[in-house]
């Protein structure tokens, strides 16, 4: 019987992407391969991409290109696209790059073994279907291989909202939600191998509708698995938040105190043109009612500045609606065209004005989440420990709140313990075991 062979993917973009690459690898898995830490000693390269961030495509032409010395010194070696700009681009990939093998979209990668059966025999293959049938389904059975204590685990895909700057409902799809039980199975899974906290993973995940009461019915059945002792959740749409998914953050402990809950905007004109379906109002209202039920919760969100039409005045309104939530965490970007959007197709205002705006933005943000971090020195977290520190003895691990915490103590990965901060740097605390 000859060597395993070897496969190498690289994950662009989100933590989604993270999970299909592990399912990607385990059904690899099943056809013979085992994982590899290099691309130089690869028998099949998988590209997992992501079509968010500008110019996408093209960073996945050039990464493709810089791959071609190692297709000229392995003839044999696969090449294969998966994820969401193979789901874009389809055949233009095989055709602009024929050294590539294969083509896979995100919701097709269940039949990565097929098509790496059909470029060994001299073809090349291409799905970018939508499939009916539960690509998880045809995945049952993750290895059985020690795992960290964090896992993240998809409960839903796709997106129905039709963002005006979002290419997601395009190649990821419909809104579709995994059944409560598939998924409570796999949790069950994940801590019989080590895990003790999963992250719900969803383009809309309090859309979640697999079984009764939503994404908070599955969240109080995840929290009766014992052994599971943390759950969050990400990423999630205003308009999607409701009565039961609130309560839950006060009334479920295994249920961390963060929400990631993007909002994009403070301007009502600039959220209608983005066509988000909700008001700034709205959004600060829902925040007070989230926080009513969870004082301690931190709040995360996304920003774009720099919309087509957006002026100074709508800006000025975004810095208020930051100013009003007050965010502990928070990602923001300058907008930037989305080929296939109707946003790609109005005008778009002066680069170096949207730039001073981020620059303005970003200021704000890192303000208020370094005061957010201060304001944890002296309290009492829990802290679940995930690798070691550079420092001999050193331990860090993650707080309820999300904060990165580093930690001199007699610790193990995997454990869960009480710490009391005692400083906060720009983006970690440090703590002592109490």
């Amino acid at each position: 019987m000859g060597a395993p062979k070897k496969l190498f993917i690289k994950t662009y973009g989100c933590q989604m992407n993270v999970y299909d690459s592990e399912r990607m690898a385990e059904a690899m898995g099943g056809a013979g391969y085992v994982a590899t830490d290099t691309a130089d000693d690869a028998d099949m390269i998988l590209l997992n991409t992501c079509h968010i961030r500008e110019k996408a495509a093209e960073k996945v032409y050039s990464e493709l290109g810089r791959m071609k010395g190692l297709k000229q010194a392995n003839p044999d070696l696969k090449i294969g696209v998966a994820g969401c700009v193979a789901q874009a681009e389809g055949e233009e990939i095989l055709r602009r790059q024929p050294m590539v093998d294969l083509v896979v979209g995100p919701q097709s990668y269940h039949r990565l073994p097929e098509m790496e059966q059909q470029t060994r025999a001299g073809g090349r293959a291409l799905d970018t279907d939508f499939p009916e049938e539960d690509k998880f389904e045809h995945l049952k059975g993750r290895g059985q291989a020690k795992r960290g204590p964090t896992a993240f685990l998809t409960v839903q895909e796709g997106c129905d909202k039709f963002c005006a700057f979002c290419v997601v409902p395009y190649t990821r799809g419909a809104e579709v939600s995994r059944p409560s039980e598939r998924v409570l199975s796999e949790a069950r899974a994940l801590v019989e191998r080590g895990v003790r906290e999963v992250t719900l993973l969803g383009q809309n995940v309090n859309a979640y509708h697999g079984g009764d009461g939503g994404l908070a019915g599955l969240i109080r059945g995840l929290a009766k698995i014992d052994g599971l002792e943390r759950i969050r959740y990400t990423t999630s749409h205003p308009n999607d938040m409701d009565d039961a998914l609130i309560a839950a953050h006060g009334e479920e402990p295994k249920l961390m105190p963060y929400l990631h809950l993007p909002v994009q905007s403070g301007s009502d004109r600039v959220l209608k043109a983005m066509n988000r379906k909700h008001t700034a109002e709205s959004y600060i209202r829902l925040i007070e009612r989230i926080r009513a039920a969870r004082p301690d919760i931190l709040i995360s969100g996304d920003f774009i500045v720099g919309f087509p039409g957006e002026t100074e005045a709508d800006f000025d309104d975004t810095m208020a609606l930051v100013r009003a939530v007050e965010y502990g965490q928070c990602y923001s970007f300058k907008y930037s065209t989305r080929p296939g959007t109707p946003a790609a197709e109005r005008a778009q205002i002066d680069a170096a004005q949207a730039d001073d705006r981020l620059q303005r933005l970003q200021a704000l943000l890192r303000d208020q989440q370094r005061a957010v971090q201060d304001r944890m020195v002296g309290r009492e977290v829990n802290v679940l420990f995930e690798k070691t520190g550079r420092e001999p003895g050193q331990m860090i691990g993650k707080s309820d709140h999300l904060h990165s915490v580093f930690v001199s103590a007699d610790v193990a990965v995997g454990d869960l313990a009480r710490v009391r901060i005692t400083d906060s740097a720009p983006n970690s605390l440090a703590g002592a075991l109490i």
